[in-house]
Parts: structure tokens; C-alpha cells; sequence
């Protein structure tokens, strides 16, 4: 049988169009289609634009609290600007996405997809009143449609005065007053960028604590810091419901909590209570896939899902929903379809949130660990002891170092600056099961931050040289 394409690709996010650019690179011929725009959620109205405002909302504050070096600044943060930069930012990254599929041979559709037998399926696009389908066949299909923003009851996103993260990442102008619903990474790392640049902002968090995937030691240096920024920190208490206030012509939120009601006046609403992956567009029930009951696609251990020729990747397949791991994700369907002798797996999956200071984890933390049977050994550093970090007034947070009783390296989690960039000496160390002597024994440049992660794997020994060992 003839097909239209060998491989149709859904979704151009970062797990899409790698997929189709990989698959395309192994010699498949690849087809992707994407029904609003390039780069996806990620690079349009998630990580690419979140970390320009951060980055921005960094160095505005920075320079405004910088007394203790010397340097005295009042910023002034021009929103408008900042967030044309930001958009421009963004434009230049989707269209390279763009430019680098049709240089891979990738034939491009606009359009939302739905199966309509095991190797068909319709393309529809819409243009104002109008919509046309156009039908495609092909012999394999990867699906990376992505996730979007969970909504609250009562809390409707067509509401001028309700966001969700997309909303705060797209608007021209910054409130004076938000109130944050949700104290998870999205919710974190927003309120932490915004109350940089001067808004007033509230977290309201139906929990007893923030960033309930981390352990008190992490998430107590981020809510110390936002404290220090004048965030207004609200555990145990739900949204329940909003209107507009007559008085002030501000929102108000109220919330319920155990023993009593409260009502938060701001400008706006955001709402950031995490995401959920967008799967019935396709309609897979149509073909015999099955989803999960968060709508998550089912996959094996290959990324295929209950038909063998049709793959699931990124957010729509499941936890984590990170971008990098949609990437590696997309490489192994692509050498799924067309064998790749190169392929090589990853059991290292790192997370970031972009706070102050950063987080960032890989592997296993030790309670994990030794929930699973590890005989663990520590080794932790604060960074007040590393140099770089005492030159650069950022001194809150720590370097951990998890291991095995072989002294090979399973876990790590940074809070700290930079962080983010930090991780992945341990995601490699944790890949490779390099033990931690030999990444003690691994001269690191000085001063850097990067030095605590030599220390804090010779501390797994009580060899240590600038702190004192556990």
C-alpha cells in the first residue's frame, strides 16, 4: 500500500518537530502538522518566554538591591518594551523551528488532526466561518499534541480578569496587584517574576506548603526569598469563587478554608494549578488507543501505544511533562521507526523550576532511595562555603550529592544559582554511574559555582576541604 507519508508527525512542539527532524535525518519521509504554531506551548507561551521576563525581572532586581556593593539603582521596568523583546524573542525561535523542518525535508500542514482509521487521518484548518479537511494517509504516527493550562470550576480563562500562565506570559502590561492561585512551579516561578518588577502578589495554596513534590529543606530557601520580595504566602486555603468589585473595580477572589472564608482584592486572577495534557483532539478512542483517567495516551516501554505503529511523546504520554524530556523522548520514536545503531537510553530525567534561587533535581532523592533498598551515602555543601558564591552575594541554597553504597552517584539536588546549568554535571553523573570520588578527583575550575559539586562528592567521603564534613 501507498502512503501520503511514511510518518505523520502531530504537534510541532519541542517533541514534535525533534521527532520529525530526527526521523527525517534517519531518511523517513515525515509530514508535520501543527494547528497553531511552531514551537508549541514551550517556545510560544511557556519556557522560552517565562525565562525572558525571568532573566529580565533578575537583573532589574539585582540592580535595585545592590547597595552592599556599592552600586545604587532604582530601575525602572517599562513593561511594554520588555514584553515586545520578549515577544520578539519568541518570533525569531519559532521561526527558526520552521526554517529548520523545511531544511530537513519536512513537509509542513496547518490544521488540527483526528484518526479516522489505523493509517488515515483528516487535517482540518479553519479560517474565520470556514473549515476544510484535508485527508492524509500515512504508515506510522507519533503524536505530541501537548498539554494545556488546568481551569478551576467558576474560574473561566475567557474572563478578562482570570489568567492562566499563557495569559501572564502574553500580556502587554503588568498588574499592580496579583493574586496566584497555586503554589506550584508555574505558580512559583510567576509570583517570583513578578513581584521583581513591583506588582503586589499574593500565593494562595490549597496545601499546607509550596512545591509539594520537594522536601522542606528545598522549597523553605525559595519561600524565605519571596518573603524577602514581599510575597504574601497563603497555605491551606482554596479559590473558591470571584467577582468584580463595584468599589474599587479590582477583582475579588474569595477563598474557604477549614474555620473561615477570606477575599483577596487584586488586579488580576492567575490561575496555576498545573497542566493537563490534551489528547482528545485526535480522537484516539476512534482507533483503539487508550488513555489513562487523566487523559494521558498510554504507552510501553518503546513509546508505542496500544497500536503498534502509532507512538505518544512529551506531555501528552505522561509525567514529567518537561520539554527535554519530550526531546529525548522524540529520538527514541523516531529510532523506533527508522533504527538508529547510535541510540543510546537515559535513565536521568532532570527538573528545574526557575525561582530564586533555582531548584533543580536529577535521580533519586534519599528517602526514594532508600525506600527502594539503596544503602545511601550523603553529600551536601552549603553554598555560603563556595567562593563564587560568596563574590556574588548569593549565598542561600545547597549542593546533595545521593549515593549508593558503591559510591556510585544515583541523585542529586542543587538550590542555588544557576542551578539549572549545574545539574547536568550530576544528570551525567548519574547516567554514566560514575562513582563520586571520580568527580571529586575531577579538577574543577576556580572560583566557580561548579566547585561545590566537587566538594559535596568529596564529602560523601568526610574528605571535604572547605566545610566541615557531615
Amino acid at each position: 500500500m501507498g502512503y501520503d507519508t511514511e510518518v505523520l508527525v502531530i504537534g510541532g512542539g519541542p517533541a514534535g518537530y525533534t521527532a520529525a527532524i530526527r526521523a527525517s535525518q534517519l531518511g523517513v519521509d515525515v509530514t508535520l502538522a501543527e494547528k497553531d504554531a511552531y514551537g508549541g506551548t514551550c517556545l510560544n507561551t511557556g519556557c522560552i518566554p517565562s525565562k525572558a521576563l525571568i532573566s529580565a525581572a533578575n537583573m532589574a532586581h539585582e540592580a535595585g538591591t545592590a547597595a552592599q556593593m556599592g552600586i545604587d539603582a532604582n530601575p525602572i521596568v517599562d513593561y511594554s518594551t520588555l514584553s515586545n523583546w520578549k515577544s520578539n524573542i519568541v518570533s525569531q525561535f519559532t521561526r527558526s523551528v520552521e526554517k529548520l523542518c523545511k531544511a530537513n525535508n519536512i513537509s509542513l500542514i496547518d490544521g488540527e488532526v483526528q484518526f479516522e482509521s489505523d493509517h488515515t487521518a483528516t487535517v482540518t484548518r479553519t479560517e474565520g466561518d470556514e473549515s476544510n479537511g484535508t485527508s492524509i494517509s500515512f504508515q506510522y504516527a507519533i503524536i505530541a499534541t501537548g498539554s494545556k493550562p488546568i481551569s478551576i470550576p467558576g474560574f473561566n480563562y475567557e474572563d478578562e480578569p482570570i489568567w492562566n500562565s499563557s495569559h501572564a506570559l502574553t500580556a502587554s502590561s503588568s498588574p499592580d496587584e496579583l493574586v496566584v492561585v497555586g503554589a506550584g512551579y508555574i505558580g512559583m516561578e510567576l509570583a517570583t517574576m513578578f513581584s521583581k518588577i513591583g506588582t503586589d502578589v499574593t500565593v494562595i495554596e490549597a496545601l499546607d506548603d509550596a512545591l509539594p513534590a520537594y522536601g522542606s529543606d528545598v522549597t523553605h530557601v525559595v519561600k524565605k526569598r519571596l518573603k524577602e520580595l514581599g510575597v504574601d504566602l497563603q497555605f491551606g486555603e482554596r479559590a473558591a469563587s470571584w467577582n468584580e468589585s463595584t468599589d474599587t473595580g479590582q477583582v475579588e477572589l474569595v477563598t474557604e478554608s477549614v474555620d473561615e472564608k477570606k477575599t483577596y482584592l487584586s488586579d488580576r486572577i492567575l490561575v496555576a494549578i498545573g497542566r493537563e495534557p490534551i489528547s482528545e483532539t485526535v480522537a484516539p478512542e476512534k482507533i483503539g488507543i487508550t488513555r489513562d483517567d487523566r487523559g494521558f495516551i498510554e504507552t510501553d516501554g518503546s513509546l508505542r501505544t496500544s497500536r503498534d505503529h502509532i507512538f505518544a511523546i512529551g506531555d501528552v504520554a505522561g509525567e514529567p511533562m518537561l520539554a527535554h524530556k519530550a526531546n529525548h523522548e522524540a529520538i527514541r520514536a523516531a529510532r523506533s521507526i527508522a533504527p538508529d545503531e547510535s541510540s543510546v537510553s537515559a535513565c536521568a530525567v532532570p527538573s528545574v523550576i526557575f525561582t530564586d534561587p533555582e531548584i533543580a533535581t536529577v535521580g533519586y532523592t534519599q528517602e526514594e532511595a532508600e525506600a527502594d533498598g539503596y544503602d545511601t551515602r550523603i553529600g551536601e555543601i552549603p553554598l555560603r562555603s563556595n567562593g563564587r558564591a560568596l563574590s556574588m552575594a548569593e549565598t542561600d541554597g545547597f549542593v546533595r550529592i545521593i549515593t549508593s553504597q558503591n559510591g556510585s552517584i544515583i541523585g542529586g539536588t542543587i538550590v542555588g544559582p544557576e542551578a539549572s546549568e549545574l545539574i547536568s554535571e550530576i544528570a551525567l553523573a548519574v547516567q554514566l554511574e560514575a562513582k563520586a570520588e571520580q568527580v571529586a578527583a575531577t579538577i574543577h575550575p576556580h572560583p566557580t559555582l561548579a566547585e561545590a559539586i566537587k566538594e559535596a562528592a568529596e564529602n560523601v567521603r568526610d574528605k571535604a576541604i572547605h566545610s566541615l564534613n557531615r
